[in-house]
């Protein structure tokens, strides 16, 4: 992953001023979210960049070993917890860093990008947002769990500690336990960052009032 992961991009108008890198889960790839970007009612903001990477193919374990895009391996799977190899998730957060990078060099600066993720690559979006030493835009955390609380702990970011953060699960969630999602929000406040939690009634999915919901979040951050 020393390359730049490759990826989908589309642009809501010419010239973008901010972009969103946005990480698929375990097993899809960067065409999952493509069709939310129309949904999210950006139509009368400045252009925005999405970028959607592709998640390279590697052994998944708690999968008996199967190959599959995924953006690190998970052991073992628990109701609340996740054994992970966390060697794997710095591989992806560098990655992730990489794509920062080349939107820093096409102008669009830290400070205008955001992170987004869902589940597994939630996970990643959280472990790189929160450690990133440049200031962000802001972290959309959808379906998603804190892999690596001691890394976060350790490299946290001083840039990034007023880091607007909007996070989303489903109370039926059985992939990844709701109690997950409230463990990574847990550990946010208990931190000193103020996300903003939403609950929906769905499976381990998205729905239409998240993204209503991701959409009005985004439009009161890109219109301020």
């Amino acid at each position: 992953m020393s390359d730049l992961l490759p990826a989908i991009e589309i642009e809501t108008g010419n010239n973008p001023r901010h972009a969103v890198i946005w990480l698929h889960g375990l097993g899809a790839d960067g065409s999952d979210f493509v069709p939310v970007v129309p949904e999210l009612g950006l139509e009368d903001l400045p252009g925005i960049r999405f970028v959607f990477p592709h998640a390279p193919s590697i052994p998944v374990t708690c999968n008996g070993g199967y190959v599959m895009p995924a953006w690190y391996d998970i052991i073992s799977l628990e109701p609340g917890s996740r054994r992970v190899d966390e060697a794997g998730i710095l591989h992806s957060r560098e990655a992730l860093r990489a794509l920062i990078a080349r939107e820093n060099q096409r102008g669009i600066p830290a400070e205008r990008i955001f992170l987004a993720g869902f589940s597994q690559g939630g996970a990643v979006a959280y472990t790189t947002a929160l450690t990133h030493p440049e200031k962000l835009a802001g972290l959309i955390a959808l379906s998603t769990y804190l892999p690596t609380p001691q890394i976060v702990s350790d490299e946290a970011s001083a840039a990034n500690r007023d880091l607007p953060i909007f996070a989303a699960h489903g109370t039926a969630d059985d992939i990844v336990s709701p109690a997950l999602g409230l463990a990574a929000r847990d550990f946010l406040i208990r931190n000193g960052y103020r996300p903003e939690w939403h609950e929906y009634p769905m499976p381990h999915s998205v729905c239409i009032e998240e993204i209503v919901d991701i959409g009005r979040w985004l439009c009161a951050r890109l219109s301020a």
